[in-house]
C-alpha cells in the first residue's frame, strides 16, 4: 500500500493518494472532482475555494492533522487582503498536501454547481452551459518559430485546458492582438462549444477578466414576452422583465395573426418585425435593470409556439394554419443570434428548443423538460395556462401532449375590467354567500379591502382592474355564491337578493368595486367577461379530458398548473370554474412560469438540450382539430363547472347552488346542491 497521503473530497465521496506537495487543484482534477477554475491553478480567480477539515473522522476512517495542508502563502494572502477569503477557506490550486486529509468543495466552488429553483418543488439546475471563460498564458511570438497569434492561442488552450479550439470569427481575431501586448501574453478567451462539439474563440479580454458572461432565456408568449438575464458562471437570474408582445394588434389568438397574413402579403414581415423590435427593447430592459453591458450577453435560449416560432424566425406562418399544420422545421435550431436581428454579443448564438407538433411548440417541449412528467412513476396531468394552452399527460411509460386555443381571456384580455398582473389589480376574491357581499385583495397590498388600513395601504396603487388569477377567482366565488348559474348566466338583483347586481343591457354585472367610495374605475363582471372565460376553461378542460380519453383513464391524481400566473392560481378555485378534471386539491401544485423555467435549464445546462431532443420524439402528439371528440367535451364544459362530469371530489369540499337564470323567475331563490 501507497505511503502517499490520502486526499477525500465532500460531498462527492472521491478518494485517492497523492504525492506530498500535489496541489489540492490538481488532485481534484485527476480524481474527476467537481472543482472550479477559471484561471488554470494560477491563484487568479478564486473559484477554486475549498474547506479543509480537520480532526477524526471515523468514517472516513482516517485522523487528519492541523498541518495536513501547507501553510497559508503569500498569493492566499494577497488575495485575502484584496477581496476576502471567508474564514476556513483556502484556494485549491495554492494549498498542498501534506498528510492525509477531508477537503470540502462548498456549492459555489463546484464546477458543475446546481442552482435551486425557488418553488414549491425545489428543481436543481446542473451547470454546464455552452459558452465558458477561460483564461491562458501565451507564448511571445518568437522569430524562430514563425506563428500567428491565434494559433499560438489554440496550442495554449490545447495544453492548459485540454480544448480543440477550431478558430473565431474576424471581430474576435481583430481584438486578439491588441489584448495578447495589453495583457502581457495572458488573456481570458469567451469559448462557445457548438452542439457538434466543435469550439470558437467569441470574446478575449487581456489579463484576467473580472466580471461575467450572461445568457438569456427567453418564453415568447402569444401576449407576452418575458425574458430572465442569466450569469453563466453562476446560474444566478440577475434581472428579469416582461413585455406585451406587439402581435396582438394584428389578432389576439395565434389564428387571427395566421389570417392577417393569409389576407395581406407581406403580413408575415409586419409581424416579424413588431417581434424582434419587442424583443431587443426587453434586451435592453434586463441589461439595464442588471446594469451590464449587453454585449455581455453572449448566448440566448427561447421558447414559444410553433406561430411565434415562425414569425420570429422569419417564416412564413400559413402552413400552420391549414391541415396537416406542417412545421418548416420541428428540430432544435440553432443559429446567430445576429441572423435573427437581436442586440447584444456580436457573436452570440441562439438556441431554440425542438417543437413538439404543428400545434404543439418549442413552448410545451420547455414545460416537459421542468417538469419531466416522462420521469414519474404517477399519472400527471400538466397544463400551461396562456393564450394557447398546453396540455401533457403521462407518465415514465408514456407522455401525450396537445394544446388547445384558450385565447388570451386568462391573461386579462378581452375582460372588461381585465389588466395584467401590476400593482392595484384585483387578483384575490371572496363573496359571502349570504350577503352577496366581496371582499379582495390587490397586488401590493398584503390586507384584504374590509380590514382597516387597506384603504391607505392602496392609495398609491389605486384599484385598477382584475388580473388574471382575479378573475379565475371571482367568477368561481359567484358561482359558489349563487350569482352565476351553471350556464354562464349573472342573476338580477331580484333573482339573487343583492344590488350589486346590475341591469347591463340585456343581461346583468356584477359590481366588484363601486367607483363612487373611491377615485378608482367602476370594477364590474359582465356576463361578457363569463362568457370569455368560458370559451376559454372550456377549451382548456375539452384538451385535457380528450388526452385522458386517448390514455384510458377517466380520472387524474396530480394536476400541474404552469403559466404567466400558474404560481398564483387557486387550485378549489380553478376547479370549481371546471378549468381541471375532478381532483384531490391538495394534489394540484404550481410550477409558475414552467416554459420560461425550461428555457432556463436549457440555457444552463447542455446536456438538457440533448435530452429535451430525444424526449420530444417519444412524445406521442395528440392534434384537436381533427380529433371529433374534442367538440362534444368543449360543449360540456363551457358549464361551470361541468354540464355532465360530476366532480364528486370537489363536491366534499364545496357546495354549488342550484340556480337557474335562464328564464324569469318569480324571485324565488335557488336551491343548495347537497354535499356528496
Amino acid at each position: 500500500m501507497s505511503d502517499d497521503p490520502l486526499v477525500i473530497f465532500t460531498p462527492s465521496g472521491k478518494r485517492g493518494r497523492f504525492p506530498v506537495g500535489t496541489p489540492v487543484l490538481t488532485a481534484a482534477r485527476k480524481l474527476g472532482v467537481d472543482l472550479d477554475s477559471v484561471c488554470g491553478g494560477r491563484g487568479i480567480c478564486s473559484k477554486c475555494q475549498i474547506t479543509p477539515s480537520y480532526g477524526e473522522f471515523p468514517k472516513h476512517g482516517v485522523s487528519v492533522i492541523k498541518d495536513a495542508l501547507s501553510g497559508w502563502n503569500a498569493v492566499e494572502d494577497k488575495y485575502d487582503r484584496l477581496r476576502g477569503l471567508p474564514e476556513g477557506r483556502r484556494l485549491g490550486c495554492q494549498a498542498t498536501v501534506q498528510s492525509d486529509i477531508v477537503i470540502d468543495v462548498p456549492p459555489e466552488s463546484q464546477v458543475h454547481k446546481q442552482v435551486v429553483r425557488k418553488r414549491a418543488e425545489a428543481r436543481e439546475i446542473t451547470m454546464e452551459p455552452a459558452t465558458k471563460l477561460y483564461y491562458v498564458e501565451v507564448q511571445e511570438p518568437d522569430m524562430h518559430e514563425p506563428s500567428g497569434d491565434l494559433e499560438r492561442l489554440q496550442k495554449a488552450l490545447k495544453e492548459q485546458w485540454y480544448l480543440d479550439v477550431a478558430g473565431s470569427d474576424l471581430r474576435t481575431l481583430q481584438l486578439l492582438q491588441p489584448a495578447l501586448r495589453k495583457g502581457k501574453w495572458k488573456v481570458t478567451c469567451a469559448i462557445h462549444t457548438a452542439e457538434s462539439g466543435s469550439s470558437h474563440v467569441m470574446q478575449v479580454w487581456p489579463g484576467y477578466y473580472e466580471g461575467s458572461i450572461y445568457g438569456l432565456a427567453i418564453d415568447l408568449g402569444s401576449t407576452t414576452i418575458a425574458a430572465h438575464l442569466c450569469d453563466l458562471h453562476s446560474g444566478e437570474v440577475v434581472a428579469s422583465s416582461g413585455i406585451m408582445n406587439p402581435q396582438i394588434r394584428f389578432g389576439e389568438d395565434l389564428m387571427s395573426r395566421v389570417s392577417y397574413v393569409m389576407m395581406n402579403p407581406g403580413g408575415e414581415v409586419e409581424l416579424t418585425r413588431a417581434v424582434r423590435e419587442s424583443m431587443n427593447a426587453l434586451i435592453v430592459q434586463v441589461s439595464t435593470e442588471a446594469e451590464i453591458d449587453r454585449e455581455l450577453i453572449v448566448e440566448a435560449v427561447l421558447v414559444g409556439n410553433p406561430v411565434m416560432h415562425h414569425l420570429f424566425l422569419g417564416i412564413d406562418p400559413v402552413e400552420l394554419g391549414q391541415a396537416p399544420f406542417a412545421l418548416a422545421s420541428s428540430g432544435a435550431v440553432s443559429l446567430w443570434a445576429s441572423e435573427v436581428e437581436m442586440h447584444m454579443h456580436p457573436e452570440a448564438r441562439l438556441y431554440i428548443l425542438p417543437c413538439i407538433a404543428g400545434h404543439v411548440g418549442a413552448d410545451a417541449a420547455a414545460v416537459a423538460l421542468s417538469e419531466a412528467p416522462y420521469r414519474s412513476d404517477e399519472l400527471v396531468l400538466i397544463v400551461d395556462v396562456g393564450t394557447n394552452a398546453e396540455i401533457l399527460l403521462g407518465n415514465k411509460d408514456k407522455v401525450l401532449a396537445c394544446s388547445s386555443p384558450t385565447g388570451p381571456a386568462f391573461e386579462g384580455a378581452q375582460i372588461s375590467s381585465g389588466q395584467r398582473a401590476a400593482p392595484g389589480a384585483i387578483e384575490n376574491v371572496r363573496i359571502d354567500p349570504v350577503s352577496k357581499e366581496p371582499r379582495f385583495k390587490v397586488i401590493g397590498c398584503d390586507l384584504w379591502s374590509n380590514e382597516d388600513g387597506f384603504e391607505a395601504a392602496t392609495l398609491s396603487s389605486g384599484i385598477t382592474g382584475i388580473c388574471g388569477s382575479g378573475i379565475i377567482e371571482v367568477i368561481a366565488e359567484m358561482r359558489l355564491a349563487g350569482l352565476l348559474d351553471a350556464g354562464g348566466l349573472i342573476g338580477s338583483a331580484q333573482q339573487t337578493g343583492t344590488e350589486r347586481c346590475i341591469v347591463d343591457g340585456r343581461t346583468n354585472s356584477y359590481v366588484l368595486h363601486d367607483a363612487s367610495t373611491s377615485d378608482g374605475p367602476l370594477i364590474t363582471v359582465t356576463n361578457s367577461d363569463i362568457r370569455a372565460i368560458q370559451l376559454a376553461k372550456a377549451a382548456l378542460y375539452a384538451g385535457a379530458r380528450l388526452l385522458m380519453d386517448k390514455m384510458g383513464v377517466e380520472s387524474v391524481n396530480h394536476v400541474t398548473l404552469a403559466g404567466a400566473f400558474g404560481a398564483h392560481i387557486s387550485a378549489k378555485h380553478a376547479m370549481v370554474l371546471g378549468m381541471i378534471p375532478d381532483c384531490p386539491v391538495e394534489n394540484v401544485v404550481s410550477a409558475g412560469n414552467a416554459a420560461g423555467t425550461g428555457a432556463r435549464i436549457a440555457l444552463l445546462n447542455v446536456s438538457a438540450r440533448r435530452e429535451i431532443e430525444r424526449v420530444v420524439h417519444e412524445i406521442e402528439k395528440i392534434e384537436t382539430a381533427i380529433e371529433p371528440k374534442f367538440q362534444d367535451h368543449f360543449v360540456n364544459a363551457s358549464s361551470i363547472p361541468h354540464a355532465t362530469d360530476p366532480f364528486p371530489l370537489l363536491n366534499k369540499i364545496v357546495d354549488i347552488p342550484d340556480v337557474s337564470f335562464n328564464v324569469k323567475q318569480s324571485g324565488e331563490g335557488g336551491r343548495r346542491r347537497r354535499r356528496r
